[in-house]
C-alpha cells in the first residue's frame, strides 16, 4: 500500500532549522524562524512563566482531561485579553463570542477554517500577499480556495493600500478575508487606524467575513494598542473571526497554546456556533492540552503575575526595537548610503523585511553562514552587538 509514497517537501521555515542544524560551521547565524531568543539562541522562559509553574507543580491535583473547549478560566481570560481596551472598556460583550482552546495559533486557524467549511456556504479565503507561508497550507487542507491581495509594494517598500483597497472591494459578499492583527508576518507593515477604518466599512458594505490572525499581540506598541484593527472592526461588524497564540507573547512555543474565537451578534448563534465547535474538535484532537493553557490562566488571572509577564513582554518589544534601530544604522553605515534603508524603521515587531530573492537568500546561506527564510524575512532577535556588522555586511555583498 505505501509502495507509490512520495517525498513531501520540507517544510520552507522548520525545513531551515534542520539545514541550519547540520551546518558544521562555528560563526552560522540563524535569523530564519520566528522565536524569541537570547544570546544563546535559546529561546527564553519568562520569570512570570517559571512562578506560574512552580505554583501548578505544588497545587495541581488532577491530569484529567480538560472539556472539549478547554479551559474554562483560560477562555475567559483570553476574551478579557482581546476584548477589553486599554481604559478596560468591554469591546464586544461575552455573551456575544465563543472562544475554544486550541494547541497553538495554527490550530486556531485550522479549527476556524474547519468550521467555515462545515457550517457556511463559503468556499474562498482572501490572504495578503506576502503571508505567513502556512496560512495556504491551513487553509487550503481544510478545503478552502486560496486567493491573494496585493499588500506589499516591492519598488518603494511599503504597504500597497491602493491596490489593496482595489482589490478587497472586489471580493463576493461571503468570502473570507484574513488579516494580521499587527506585526504583519512577513513584511512587519501594519495597517494605520484610518486604512482600518476604511476597510471596516468596506466588509460591512460588501458582507464579506474578516479573519483575524493575531500572533504577536504586545510586540508592536503595546498589548491593547496592537489591537486597535480588531477593535476598528467589532465597533462595526457584527460577526468577525480571531485566532490567537500565546507562543510569542509569553514564550510558550513547545506549549502550543492558542485560541479561537467567534463573535456573532445573536446569542442563540452563540450557542449553536460553540456546539460545532465542540464536534470539529473533538473529532481532530478530542480535548486539548492542560499545562500552557493553565500557565497562562494563572498569569492572567493573577494581578502580581500578570504585572511582571507585561513587565517582560514591554523588554522583550524594547530589546526587539533597539536591534531594529542597530540593524538599520549599520545597513545604512556600511552600504555608504548607495541604498536608502530607511524603509526598516516603519516596520514593527520580530522581523525585518528586505524582500530578497532566493538566489541572495541562497548565497547568504551558502557562502556566508547567514540563514533567513527565502522571503528575505529577518528574525531581528537572532541579531546581537556581536554578529551585526557580519549580518550587515553579508547582506550588503549580496543585493
Amino acid at each position: 500500500m505505501f509502495k507509490f509514497i512520495k517525498m513531501a517537501p520540507a517544510d520552507p521555515i522548520l525545513g531551515l532549522s534542520e539545514i541550519y542544524d547540520n551546518d558544521v560551521r562555528e560563526d552560522k547565524i540563524n535569523l530564519g524562524i520566528g522565536v524569541y531568543i537570547h544570546k544563546n539562541n535559546n529561546a527564553p522562559i519568562l520569570n512570570s512563566v517559571k512562578k506560574a509553574e512552580e505554583w501548578l507543580l505544588k497545587h495541581e491535583t488532577s491530569k484529567n482531561y480538560l472539556n472539549i473547549e478547554g479551559m474554562q478560566t483560560f477562555n475567559t481570560a483570553t476574551q478579557d485579553l482581546l476584548f477589553q481596551d486599554i481604559h478596560h472598556q468591554v469591546i464586544v460583550p461575552k455573551q456575544y463570542m465563543n472562544t475554544v482552546q486550541t494547541p497553538g495559533g495554527t490550530g486556531a486557524l485550522r479549527i476556524a477554517a474547519e468550521f467555515i467549511i462545515s457550517n457556511t456556504n463559503t468556499k474562498r479565503i482572501w490572504i495578503s500577499s506576502p503571508s505567513w507561508i502556512n496560512h495556504k497550507n491551513i487553509f487550503l487542507a481544510a478545503g478552502l480556495e486560496i486567493h491573494t491581495y496585493p499588500y506589499y509594494d516591492d519598488i518603494t517598500d511599503t504597504l500597497n493600500f491602493d491596490e489593496l483597497y482595489s482589490s478587497l472591494k472586489n471580493i463576493q459578499s461571503n468570502d473570507i478575508v484574513l488579516f494580521h492583527g499587527c506585526c504583519h508576518n512577513p513584511t512587519g507593515i501594519d495597517l494605520n487606524a484610518e486604512q482600518w477604518e476604511i476597510i471596516s466599512d468596506l466588509s460591512i458594505k460588501n458582507k464579506w467575513l474578516p479573519l483575524f490572525d493575531i500572533a504577536y499581540q504586545g510586540f508592536s506598541c503595546g498589548i491593547k494598542e496592537d489591537l486597535k484593527g480588531l477593535y476598528i472592526f467589532c465597533k462595526k461588524n457584527i460577526e468577525l473571526i480571531v485566532c490567537n497564540s500565546y507562543s510569542k507573547n509569553f514564550g510558550l512555543y513547545n506549549e502550543r497554546i492558542g485560541a479561537c474565537t467567534i463573535v456573532t451578534n445573536n446569542t442563540k448563534k452563540t450557542t449553536h456556533i460553540l456546539s460545532q465547535l465542540r464536534a470539529i474538535i473533538r473529532a481532530n484532537y478530542s480535548n486539548p492540552p492542560a499545562h500552557g493553557a493553565s500557565i497562562v490562566s494563572l498569569i492572567l488571572n493573577n494581578k502580581i503575575l500578570k504585572y511582571e509577564w507585561e513587565t517582560e513582554l514591554n523588554n522583550m518589544r524594547m530589546h526587539i526595537n533597539n536591534i531594529r534601530k542597530l540593524f538599520f544604522y549599520t545597513l545604512q553605515k556600511n552600504n555608504n548610503n548607495k541604498k536608502d534603508f530607511s524603509f526598516i524603521n516603519n516596520q514593527t515587531g520580530m522581523f525585518a523585511y528586505l524582500n530578497l530573492n532566493t538566489d541572495q537568500v541562497i548565497k547568504l546561506r551558502k557562502e556566508f553562514g547567514i540563514y533567513l527564510v527565502g522571503s528575505g524575512r529577518i528574525n531581528l532577535a537572532g541579531i546581537t552587538n556581536e554578529n551585526v556588522n557580519r549580518v550587515c555586511q553579508s547582506i550588503i555583498n549580496v543585493l
